[in-house]
């Protein structure tokens, strides 16, 4: 149907008072035409056939392109968008593979189980003689296991098993690895950060043990688009790549919209400040309209609560139109029971149900066609997840669909929504991830010295010089034993269960019913002080139950069902010495730095806020405090700049050379400094605003100035402070823009109130802000113009690895 996209976006503004529109952008994207090849001449005549009855005529251009590079040997990533095919790319030469050489072997990989089951299912269905393919994840009975090492050609995994099933115990998988021919890498882009370094090195690991038993296996990874491909994924898998990156697919047309909530008059915020209709509100409105329309719907919420609450929501708007529309809405995401998430993406896939609330659980899941729209609410991180998401509407080329991108009470979404070009035009960000993070790396070599002895040339591929430091620091404290063919692990005791390669930090935090004693779901234990602290409420398949102890060192947390008519938000304190100075920018006034720091945080306390957001008490918590050494930028102010009155320039913000704050507001101002740059970090950084922390004070023990830090959430770090470092100029210009820009009075969510902040955002001075920003930014930003001038700024470092 032509314009559903639009006629869908009619019928969500239908209810909007006339000159209240929350709309600040609309843009119609035009179709895409398919661009077929035939079949490459190298495909067995049985696997064409297989793939015509299931309705694939001839692949896409993209398609055989990297499917013939991954024939010829070459390992390939190919980059295109959602619902391009990807699976095929790869299938192609698995398949061929298989069916040519009864022998052969084959690894796939993906981020999740259900997309790791959603593609095993794809390719049992193609009914190809000789393929054997089978599971082989944390969900596997452990009666099927055995057959599986013993019979599979095809195995569907994730990183997490191989990391702690296959490779450490790899005596047991010979047959399998002595001929693997081929591995697939799914979904790539997502292993970024600490996950993404550990994944390169576990692939590594991978690469060396196939090696130990003659095989030599081609990697074909499959990536939402993303920033130079083929280094990202060189980075990854630690060979060179080549990538294919034309889409040759066909694309729906979609009517894109830009969505503000607007300002609740009625209703005050922490310290008075002005607050938003929330998104998940506005987004489970909308996703009630587009259910009483028939239409297939996604609704992509940040975190498990707000899916949760989302899904709720729109089943009380349905019920009081058509009770029986109520049931066609559910809630998925991650921390569910396996059981339940197949019931779920059956009814999904099946059509059962109509509108479905999840957090990212589904970006990557189960393969989902003929949606007619998406709801965002909330930017995800980065461009290339926000893409991901809105790609799962549109995927049939008779309809056009709509896809809604809500913003939270946010800078960085508040900047987006008002900027539409930082959304629709600019490029998806590099792949950030660094192998070479001690933090990583000592225990990526602890579980490959188990696995087999290190040598001297297998150090190469695990960062050379890096890698032989870490493995010499590891000898001294007489983890590793040197003898003269190598380094070999001197436990009886394999490492591999205590390495996390998520980076969570243990065990997952198992939540409990006490009365029953029915396990609910899991909470990283990262997480566990903020989601499921006593007194919490933890939501579950829209049940709420009240979180009555929390027992860290048993990782469980004992709940009853209660429904209470607030929400609680956990607060910290935190704390920030400098461990070391990597890199320093020295400036009149202002010194910018990248360095090794230490983090001391602890949750000392939670509010209960009604749904209204009106904040009902404060409850106080004694639990641990928590250490964690990282990576940050920061940057420190001179007293001089910040207390020096100087004229305003034309431009309406301070001159270069002070600030003109009196002591009293400088906390203030550092403080709504630290808040927006947070928030805005993630457009230059591929990160999330829960990836990443800060602190400010108007004199650190350390740096002896004012200072303003921002550092990563992750141990060793995750680069995105390094990438705040090389891309400081523009990063405050934009944290800079978003504050001035806000219509609010003194400051608000949208701005500079952060929702995870330990002091419930007091100190904060908006207009100090942009004041501490405005003299940064003269002293800095003119620095860098008289640089480039003269020659003396080249090109930003590269963003896909460090050395």
């Amino acid at each position: 149907m032509a314009n559903q996209g639009r006629r869908l976006l009619d019928r969500v503004l239908a209810g909007v008072p006339a000159g209240e529109s929350p709309l600040t952008h609309t843009e119609e994207q035009p179709p895409r035409p398919a661009q077929p090849v035939p079949w490459p001449s190298w495909t067995p005549p049985e696997v064409v056939s297989a793939l015509v009855d299931r309705g694939v005529t001839q692949p896409w251009r993209h398609q055989a392109e990297a499917a013939t590079h991954a024939w010829s040997g070459s390992h390939v990533v190919v980059a295109t968008g959602t619902a391009s095919g990807k699976s095929l790319a790869y299938q192609l030469p698995v398949l061929s593979a298989l069916t040519v050489d009864p022998k052969a072997t084959a690894l796939y990989l993906s981020p999740t189980k259900a997309l790791g089951a959603d593609q095993l299912r794809s390719v049992s269905g193609l009914g190809v003689s000789g393929v054997r393919a089978a599971s082989f994840d944390g969900d596997t009975p452990m009666a099927e296991r055995d057959w599986v090492r013993a019979h599979a050609n095809w195995v569907f995994s994730n990183p997490d098993m191989l990391h702690r099933g296959v490779l450490p115990n790899h005596a047991r998988w010979i047959r399998f690895l002595r001929r693997l021919s081929y591995v697939v890498v799914d979904e790539c882009h997502t292993y970024r950060g600490v996950f993404g370094s550990h994944v390169a090195l576990l692939l590594r690991r991978l690469r060396r043990v196939a090696q130990r038993y003659g095989a030599d296996p081609v990697f074909v990874l499959a990536s939402a688009t993303v920033a130079d491909p083929a280094a990202s994924a060189e980075a990854l898998i630690g060979a060179p790549c080549e990538a294919v990156t034309e889409d040759g697919s066909p694309r729906a047309g979609r009517t894109v919209a830009l969505w503000e909530p607007p300002l609740l008059d009625d209703l005050e915020g922490e310290n008075g400040a002005p607050v938003r209709r929330s998104a998940g509100a506005e987004t489970a409105r909308i996703l009630a309209d587009l259910v009483v329309e028939g239409a297939r719907s996604l609704a992509f919420v940040r975190s498990r609560v707000g899916a949760e609450l989302t899904a709720l929501g729109a089943r009380r708007v349905l019920s009081e139109v058509d009770p029986s529309l109520a049931a066609r809405v559910a809630a998925y995401r991650g921390g569910y029971l396996p059981e339940e998430r197949r019931a779920l993406e059956r009814a999904v896939s099946s059509g059962e149900l109509l509108g479905v609330a999840t957090t990212n659980a589904l970006e990557l899941g189960v393969d989902i066609v003929g949606l007619d729209a998406v709801v965002v609410a909330g930017f995800p991180g980065t461009l290339a997840s926000f893409w991901q998401q809105a790609g799962r509407a549109g995927r049939t080329e008779d309809s056009d669909a709509l896809v809604v991108f809500v913003a939270r009470d946010d800078p960085l979404d508040t900047y987006l929504v008002h900027n539409p070009s930082a959304v629709l035009d600019k490029p998806v960000e590099a792949t950030v991830l660094d192998p070479a993070n001690p933090y990583v790396l000592e225990p990526q070599l602890a579980c490959a010295a188990a696995e087999l002895p290190l040598t001297p040339e297998s150090l190469d591929s695990f960062g050379g010089d890096a890698a032989l430091a870490v493995v010499e620091d590891m000898v001294a404290r007489r983890v590793l034993r040197r003898r003269p063919n190598g380094w070999y692990w001197t436990s009886h005791d394999r490492p591999h269960s205590s390495v996390d390669i998520r980076g969570s930090g243990g065990e997952q935090v198992v939540v409990v019913e006490a009365d029953s004693g029915r396990m609910l779901g899991t909470v990283d234990p990262g997480s566990a002080c903020w989601q499921v602290h006593s007194g919490a409420v933890y939501l579950h398949q829209g049940e709420s139950y009240v979180v009555d102890h929390l027992d860290l060192d048993s990782g469980l947390a004992m709940v009853h069902a209660e429904k209470p008519d607030w929400s609680t938000t956990a607060r910290d304190t935190k704390d920030i010495s400098v461990v070391r100075v990597l890199e320093k920018r020295e400036f009149d006034g202002v010194t910018v730095c990248l360095g090794e720091v230490e983090v001391t945080s602890q949750v000392v306390g939670y509010l209960r806020k009604l749904p209204s957001g009106q904040v009902v008490d404060s409850v106080p918590l004694s639990l641990p405090a928590q250490t964690l050494v990282t990576r940050a930028v920061w940057y420190t102010v001179s007293a001089e700049l910040l207390g020096v009155a100087l004229p305003r320039d034309a431009g309406g913000g301070s001159a270069p050379g002070g600030a003109g704050l009196d002591p009293a507001r400088v906390p203030g101002a550092l403080h709504a400094a630290e808040h927006a740059a947070i928030g805005l970090l993630p457009l230059f950084a591929t990160c999330d605003r829960w990836d990443i922390g800060g602190v400010s004070t108007a004199l650190h023990q350390d740096t002896g100035e004012a200072t303003v830090f921002v550092h990563d959430g992750h141990p060793g770090g995750a680069g995105f402070a390094d990438r705040g470092f090389d891309a400081v100029v523009p990063w405050l210009v934009a944290t800079r823009e978003a504050i001035a820009a806000c219509a609010c009075p003194a400051g608000c969510p949208s701005c500079v109130q952060s929702p995870k902040c330990g002091n419930g955002n007091d100190p904060l001075d908006k207009a100090g802000g942009v004041a501490v920003l405005d003299v940064v930014l003269g002293v800095v930003g003119e620095r860098r113009r008289h640089d480039v001038r003269h020659g003396r700024v080249g090109q930003d470092r590269s963003a896909a690895t460090r050395p």
